[in-house]
C-alpha cells in the first residue's frame, strides 16, 4: 500500500472509498516484491500494479467485489501450465495478494490514512497487517513507529488494533521496529495471542523509510551523470567536492545537495547507514585516499572509485601505507561499474548504477540471455 501512498493519501483525504490490494508474498520469477499494491475506488478509477500486467485484470475484479461486500480476502495467482493465457503468472511465478477494502467508515481507515500521511511524507514508519489468520482478523492493521506510541493500539494515537490479544499489538510492533531498522518489507509469524514463535498468524509488515542516500565524491562530467543516475534509482543524491568554482547548484541542479567541502571532512559529520552508497570519482590522492580510509571502516552500503588499472592499483599502494586493512580494501569497488565498454559519461554512470543494483541486489552482472541464474535475487536492499 505504502509503494503508491502520494496517489491514495488523496483519495483518503478526498473521502473516497477504495480497496487495496497489495503482494504479501512471492514465488519463482514473481515480477513484483511484497508491498506492491493496486488500488481500485468506487468510480473504477486504478493506480498502480501488482504484477505489471499479469493478473491486473483478475485484481481489479477482487477489489471491485471487496468494495461490494466489505470483506478483506487474500487470493493466490500461479502459472498455468494448460493455458497459458488463462489468468495466471506466464513468467512462471505465484504471487499471494491480500484485497483490503477501506470505506468510510471501515474500523482501520484511520490507521491507513495516518500511514498513507506518513509514507508520503517520507517520514519513518511501519504498516502492519494481518495477511495470514482468522477471518475476523484478517486485513487489520497497526501503525508503528521507530520509538513512542503504537498507534492503532489500545491507548495509541489512532483507533484500531490487530484485534487479537492485548500483547498481540505489543508484539507485532516489537517485530515491526526490527524491520523498520532495517528499512525492509516483509512478513513475521506469530501466534494468535502474540507469543513470538511462528503460530496462527502472519503479518505483512510494510516499511516506510526516507530514500537511502547517494554521496558523489568529484564535481567532474562523470559526477553530473551519476547523480541524475542517482536520483533515477530513487536516491537523495548529495554532490561533495573542496573546489568552489566546480561544486555549484548550476553545475549539478538534479543533485539534492552540493556540498563545498573536503570529502573526507564532510563523511566524518554527515549522517550515512546500511544503505548509503559513496562513490569517489575525483582522480586525485589527496582528495581520494581520506575519504576511502575512512569510507571503507563505515558500516555502508556500496563504496567505489573511479579510475583505471594503474590508478587502482596506485591508490591501493597509498591505501595501505594510510593503515587500510585487506578486509578494509576487499570491500571497495575499484575500478567502480560494470563492464559495459563505456565511454561517455553516461554510459560510465549507467556502469556504475548497474554495479551498484547487482551489489544490492545479489546479482551476477552477467547476460540474462544463456544464463541459468534466477532474474529475481532473493537478496533483500540493504
Amino acid at each position: 500500500m505504502l509503494d503508491i501512498a502520494d496517489e491514495l493519501r488523496r483519495w483518503a483525504e478526498e473521502g473516497r472509498e477504495f480497496a487495496v490490494a497489495t503482494v504479501v508474498a512471492v514465488g519463482g520469477s514473481a515480477p513484483r516484491p511484497p508491498g506492491a499494491a493496486l488500488a481500485v475506488d468506487r468510480a473504477g478509477t486504478v493506480i498502480g500494479s501488482v504484477s505489471g500486467g499479469c493478473v491486473e485484470g483478475a485484481v481489479y475484479e477482487l477489489c471491485a467485489q471487496a468494495l461490494k461486500d466489505g470483506e478483506s480476502v487474500v487470493e493466490r495467482f500461479g502459472y498455468s501450465d494448460d493455458d497459458a493465457f488463462a489468468v495466471g503468472l506466464t513468467c512462471g511465478g505465484v504471487i499471494d495478494i491480500l484485497v483490503t477494502p477501506v470505506g468510510v467508515d471501515t474500523p482501520d481507515r484511520p490507521v491507513h490514512t495516518a500511514a498513507l500521511a506518513a509514507a508520503a511524507a517520507g517520514e519513518t514508519a511501519a504498516l502492519v497487517r494481518v495477511v495470514r489468520g482468522p477471518g475476523d482478523l484478517l486485513g487489520r492493521s497497526l501503525l508503528v513507529r521507530p520509538a513512542g506510541a503504537v498507534e492503532g493500539g489500545p491507548g495509541g494515537a489512532v483507533e484500531g488494533g490487530l484485534g487479537g490479544a492485548p500483547v498481540l499489538d505489543r508484539t507485532a510492533a516489537a517485530e515491526a521496529r526490527a524491520l523498520l531498522d532495517a528499512g525492509r518489507t516483509g512478513t513475521v509469524e506469530v501466534s494468535e495471542d502474540g507469543a513470538h514463535c511462528p503460530g496462527g498468524l502472519t503479518l505483512l509488515v510494510e516499511s516506510s523509510v526516507p530514500p537511502p542516500r547517494m554521496v558523489v565524491f568529484g564535481a567532474v562530467d562523470f559526477a553530473a551523470a551519476l547523480v541524475r543516475a542517482g536520483k533515477f534509482l530513487g536516491y537523495h543524491v548529495t554532490l561533495c567536492d573542496a573546489r568552489p568554482v566546480f561544486a555549484t547548484p548550476q553545475r549539478f541542479p538534479e543533485a539534492d545537495e552540493v556540498v563545498v567541502e573536503w570529502p573526507h571532512r564532510y563523511l566524518e559529520r554527515t549522517a550515512t547507514d546500511a544503505r548509503t552508497v559513496l562513490c569517489v570519482l575525483t582522480h586525485d590522492a589527496k582528495f581520494d585516499v581520506p575519504v576511502l580510509v575512512r569510507a571503507l571502516r563505515m558500516p555502508v552500503a556500496f563504496v567505489g572509485a573511479m579510475g583505471s588499472r594503474r590508478t587502482h592499483e596506485d591508490r591501493d599502494r597509498r591505501l595501505r601505507d594510510a593503515g587500510a586493512t585487506d578486509a578494509e580494501l576487499a570491500r571497495l569497488h575499484s575500478p567502480i561499474g560494470l563492464d559495459l565498454g563505456a565511454r561517455t559519461p553516461e554510459e560510465t554512470a549507467l556502469s556504475i548504477a548497474a554495479e551498484i543494483v547487482a551489489t544490492r541486489r545479489g546479482g551476477t552482472g552477467v547476460p540474462l540471455r544463456g544464463a541459468h541464474t534466477p532474474i529475481h535475487h532473493d537478496t533483500v536492499a540493504a
